[in-house]
């Protein structure tokens, strides 16, 4: 999701779950189908309204009270039919999507859901622009025309491959028209939806959901409900809350330690951890204006003296895992060239070299910035280690300098950092999004870096290709240029985690790569 979104204390998911204590499997036989779920988690839920929430706490609401017409089936990156019965674009340059709506769509209270709604959920979403809502992820689209009530046709204004994957996503949450004003947002805590869920109440605490019994489509509820408690006042409450049996799932917020505590538990312990990949990513980025930085020679210094296996080793205790492109590993697409172009081990010997080819004799003086939670909590940390990186090899006299993050975004925006760390969580899973929102011509960086390779004929190839494994040439094509000429440096892919008690079942099938978190999926016995 947008830069703003990622500000997670553990990362999301990209492939298969699994358990490091052992006792959690498939869903049994004998679990208890009236059993209520209590998950914890420290992020808050900004928004009830679609139209608003680009936050992580708010698109897990959303991915439970509401239907897209499409969605991520458990376990896989290419979305399917929800609300809709079928949809498919029927031009040969993916500026047309057609969509059939199911037969017999309800929203929760009773009303019935057709293509009027899912016009007017549009609609609304973009006439509202919401700041902090995800209508700046279908600038693309032009109108949306209802030609019968079961019918919706969606018209691009630029070709959009991946616009299937947007819809899918929380951003293409069907609301009721009945119930939201087109002009404005809703702001009384409730929400309207067809999903397999019903808010019932909304508070600064928790959030309580009920089964939606008017649902329709492919999930298949395994509780009676979900209580939803939020620990905004500390990570370590949270922790202390699923260890005491207070909550069931503690789902995000808990410490790189805290996991690896957990995880050495005996198996003898009522609580497990279940772990999986990530597609949430983090990057060294390098003003390209900047004196220093914006040297060629310093970048590659760098890029070969980071040491990923250490920091990954000393500042997050294995809760991640070293990033070698732009793209993560799970995302088709992915290739290795800063692996091919670097290495994985440092190698002093070629960062001088690097150095010398640039005319640099003295150690080079490099301030790394950060800001000290929105990209986990560990961020200082993690540059303090790089830093120290750099100046272990002689080559650097580096330091570091961590800001509020208001303050942070706005001297990004002005140009007054060389070198910063910025972190992604992804909308959809797809290698567009980890290239598009990067190096577009509008991009999310602030760094002025720009190639007209990517921007004017590789972004507009990939854009077209309706098979997404047909664009992998040309993903890989843009991952070699950007090692080539280092805007950016991966630094970690993060993997996701679950503390959970050994009572509950199912949580390994609401972690993968689509960040949907599953309500349905849980069940206690």
């Amino acid at each position: 999701m947008k830069l703003r979104l990622q500000w997670s204390v553990l990362p999301f998911l990209v492939g298969a779950a699994s358990v490091l204590v052992t006792g959690c499997g498939v869903w049994p036989d004998g679990g208890s189908s009236d059993s209520r779920i209590v998950v914890g988690m420290s992020d808050s839920v900004l928004a009830t309204d679609p139209a608003s929430g680009y936050d992580p706490g708010s698109w897990l609401l959303f991915n439970n009270v509401f239907q897209s017409l499409l969605s991520f089936p458990q376990g896989r990156t290419e979305p399917q039919p929800e609300a809709a019965e079928r949809c498919s674009f029927t031009d040969k340059h993916a500026k047309v999507y057609r969509c059939t709506l199911r037969d017999g769509l309800k929203f929760s209270n009773g009303d019935p859901l057709t293509a009027e709604d899912v016009k007017f959920s549009f609609d609304r979403m973009l006439r509202i622009d919401d700041p902090a809502g995800p209508a700046v992820m279908f600038r693309s689209l032009d109108r949306v025309e209802t030609p019968d009530i079961k019918t919706v046709i969606f018209y691009l204004n630029d070709p959009d491959a991946t616009f299937p994957s947007k819809i899918a996503s929380g951003a293409g949450s069907i609301v009721d028209r009945r119930q939201y004003d087109m002009s404005g947002l809703r702001d009384d805590g409730r929400a309207v939806g067809s999903g397999p869920y019903v808010l019932e109440s909304f508070g600064k605490d928790e959030a309580v959901f009920s089964v939606n019994k008017n649902y329709k489509g492919h999930a298949k509820v395994r509780n009676s409900g979900i209580t939803l408690k939020f620990f905004s006042a500390g990570r370590t409450a949270l922790k202390q809350a699923v260890i005491d049996g207070r909550v069931d799932i503690a789902y995000r917020g808990l410490l790189a330690g805290d996991i690896a505590r957990i995880g050495r538990l005996r198996s003898g312990q009522d609580i497990k951890v279940v772990e999986g990949d990530s597609a949430e990513v983090q990057h060294l980025v390098f003003n390209m204006n900047d004196p220093v930085a914006g040297k060629l020679g310093v970048r590659r210094a760098i890029a070969y003296l980071l040491d990923r296996d250490a920091l990954i080793r000393q500042v997050f205790q294995d809760t991640a895992v070293p990033l070698y492109s732009i793209v993560p590993a799970g995302i088709g697409g992915h290739n290795t060239a800063f692996f091919d172009t670097y290495g994985g081990r440092p190698s002093k010997d070629k960062a001088a070299a690097a150095l010398r080819a640039e005319g640099i004799q003295a150690k080079v003086r490099l301030t790394l910035w950060s800001t000290p939670s929105r990209y986990g909590p560990a961020t200082d940390q993690e540059m303090r280690a790089i830093a120290a990186q750099l100046n272990a090899s002689g080559l650097f006299q580096a330091d570091t300098k961590s800001v509020p993050f208001d303050r942070y975004e706005k001297e990004v925006a002005a140009g007054k950092y060389g070198v910063y760390v910025k972190g992604w969580v992804p909308d959809y899973p797809d290698a567009d999004n980890f290239t598009v929102p990067f190096f577009a011509k509008e991009n999310v960086l602030g760094n002025h870096y720009s190639n007209s390779v990517i921007t004017d004929t590789l972004i507009p190839i990939t854009s077209t290709q309706s098979n997404r494994r047909a664009a992998d040439r040309e993903f890989a094509q843009i991952q070699d240029i950007v090692a080539e000429q280092l805007p950016v440096l991966p630094v970690w892919q993060g993997k996701q985690y679950a503390v959970v008690r050994k009572s509950v079942h199912g949580v390994e099938y609401c972690l993968d790569s689509s960040t949907v978190f599953r309500f349905w999926e849980l069940s206690k016995y």
